[in-house]
């Protein structure tokens, strides 16, 4: 992209990361520079050559990828990392108030948001991993200063969980995925599939399906 500020392959995230921009737009492609140079590829006239190159690209035997390398979204609730497959996760959104409900049955349900016009379930996650159990706050969410909202489910339930901080997408490598020690008993750990070495992070990765499953106990 000869004359164009691909900032996203130097400092974006298929670089070292370190564009500040990051830390509000989550990826690139959300950000407005991306967006701007987008607009302006899509008005610069076609090259003579262009369906020929494409037709030769189109052509190309594909690489088969790594079908033991994960796509997971990493995110952080108080001290402790953990991530979901990026397929699990919806959206990442801004914060949003949380109205809370009336006689509700579950400590794990807060209320509901509105995000985008759809009235969504905020369910506190860290309350259903147990995260929260050896500070005594039960029923209560230990996120303080939640900074996004991560929208995670499905097509037949989506829900949205507050969350200090989230890193992005990352794909693990096999070489840093381990089982989860089998001794170990605490409420999270039933929602877990495995823990992945992440930077200088122990991060544990979780099982969307029992997360799903889980949300949907805590709702009814």
């Amino acid at each position: 992209m000869s004359g164009f500020d691909v900032c996203w392959s130097t400092i974006g995230v298929t670089g070292d990361r370190s564009c500040p921009q990051l830390a509000e737009h989550v990826h690139c492609r959300n950000c407005p520079v991306y967006a701007d140079v987008a607009r302006t590829l899509l008005d610069i006239p076609s090259n003579p050559t262009y369906l020929t190159e494409w037709s030769s690209h189109v052509a190309k035997a594909k690489a088969v990828p790594d079908a033991n390398v994960e796509s997971v979204l990493i995110f952080r609730i108080g001290d402790e990392w953990l991530a979901l497959p990026s397929n699990a996760v919806l959206e990442v959104a801004a914060t949003r108030t949380i109205h809370s409900l009336p006689h509700r049955r579950n400590g794990a349900v807060l209320g509901i948001a509105n995000v985008r016009g759809e009235l969504l379930v905020c369910i506190a996650l860290d309350t259903m991993l147990g995260l929260n159990a050896s500070s005594g706050a039960a029923g209560r969410t230990t996120v303080a200063s939640p900074q996004r909202l991560l929208i995670v489910g499905g097509p037949m339930l989506r829900v949205a969980c507050p969350v200090n901080e989230v890193q992005g997408i990352h794909r693990v490598k096999p070489a840093d995925i381990r089982r989860v020690p089998a001794t170990v008993g605490n409420a999270g750990m039933t929602y877990s599939k495995s823990v992945a070495t992440w930077r200088e992070h122990t991060v544990g990765v979780l099982d969307d399906v029992k997360l799903l499953n889980g949300f949907e106990r805590s709702i009814a």
